[in-house]
């Protein structure tokens, strides 16, 4: 009996991830604040719930658009086509921002080579120098915020990396810059946007082939999942890296659980809130520790949440200060409602440019005085000052 020809890789993804393609194009053209509640939701149908289904199925009946719960889940598509809608393209939930970063990765050759920020996520910088290690491939570490230093190191890249603001130095890149740079010469463009979330920039719309998410952080928002995502143009060239993201998830099982992307998807419906509210909060602790005292530095783009202070006494000062806040919380991680408080090198993994005594804040949704009289007395141990309400009117 002859043998039925197997089909393209391209085409069984299609065939076994229907949900891989499915985008939401209903609520083009609303604002993002619109689209993190709107979007994802059952279609409008007498009886019909408002909310997507948790669909808790590892198997499902023969002939329909899915046969594994590998391959798709409804869950999945009302997170995905929310995401997608808002960064302007189509999503992929992942069962970690790693997952995703690693996906995102598997798109370079062989023996490619990667510029990367010097300074970015952790996880990232720990992927790359695996790569190096083991001769996968060439990175090129360069300050994003310096886009001449980008250029020059763009000759024969195969892959740009960007982080915009970056983790934990806030640098600012210029995204659009770097992108049409990085295209004019061939390289593939990705970008982490979990800092800025696409609320703040939409790196799509600036150039970018492949935006990815840490989904734990201000997505998700109240630190109680582990997701990523990762989201491509609507593009013949993002298709096709769209159905390679797709396959890399299939292939090596880094697949999101229902719940968790449930829970992703609630949180994301009050993202607009709670990123207005804490970036708001932010600005107001930034103004307020400039010129502190027991700050050497401030760090902040002028946007977005997250705060980083080099603090006097070195890296036992900045512990101390970790180590005094009641309200703030000691603890890793970023983009949740409540406000975090680290030193970063405190981490093997951390680039040793990072100063020493460098505290990063992710400022959360508490009242803005007393995240404040928090922050200040801790502050104060390091360096003693007049409590801001002694000081005269």
């Amino acid at each position: 009996m002859a043998t039925r020809p197997r089909p393209s890789a391209t085409v069984w993804l299609r065939s076994v991830c229907p949900y891989s393609e499915r985008v939401d194009t209903k609520h083009e053209g609303l604002a993002p604040a619109s689209i993190v509640v709107a979007a994802g939701r059952q279609p409008r149908s007498p009886g019909a719930g408002l909310n997507a289904p948790l669909e808790f199925s590892s198997t499902y009946h023969a002939d329909g658009p899915v046969d594994y719960a590998r391959n798709g889940n409804p869950t999945w598509t009302a997170f995905e086509e929310t995401l997608g809608a808002l960064e302007g393209g189509s999503a992929l939930v992942f069962s970690s921002g790693m997952a995703a970063i690693a996906a995102a990765l598997s798109l370079a050759p062989a023996g490619a080579v990667i510029v990367a920020p010097t300074h970015a996520y952790s996880g990232t910088g720990a992927i790359l120098e695996s790569f190096e290690n083991d001769g996968q491939a060439i990175v090129r570490r360069v300050d994003v915020s310096d886009s001449e230093a980008v250029f020059a190191a763009l000759e024969g890249a195969d892959v740009l990396w960007a982080e915009s603001p970056t983790n934990p130095m806030l640098e600012v890149a210029d995204l659009p810059r770097i992108f049409e740079a990085a295209h004019a010469l061939g390289a593939v463009t990705m970008c982490d946007n979990t800092f800025a979330t696409p609320l703040v920039q939409q790196p799509l719309s600036m150039g970018a082939d492949v935006v990815v998410h840490s989904v734990t952080k201000y997505l998700a928002g109240h630190s109680d999942v582990i997701l990523g995502a990762t989201v491509t143009a609507r593009s013949e060239r993002g298709h096709r890296f769209q159905a390679a993201l797709a396959q890399h998830r299939l292939l090596h099982g880094a697949i999101a659980g229902p719940m968790e992307t449930w829970l992703a998807l609630r949180g994301m419906r009050t993202l607009h809130l709670r990123v207005e509210r804490s970036s708001a909060s932010a600005a107001v602790l930034a103004l307020r520790l400039q010129g502190h005292p027991a700050v050497q530095r401030l760090r902040y783009p002028g946007f977005g949440s997250i705060i980083a202070i080099e603090v006097q006494g070195g890296p036992q000062g900045a512990e101390t200060v970790a180590a005094q806040v009641r309200l703030w919380t000691h603890a890793t991680s970023l983009g949740g409602v409540e406000s975090l408080i680290e030193r970063r090198r405190r981490h093997p993994a951390e680039p040793p440019t990072v100063p020493e005594n460098l505290l990063r804040l992710s400022v959360g949704v508490e009242d803005i005085e007393d995240l404040w009289r928090d922050l200040e007395g801790a502050l104060a141990c390091v360096v003693p000052t007049v409590p801001s309400d002694d000081l005269p009117a």
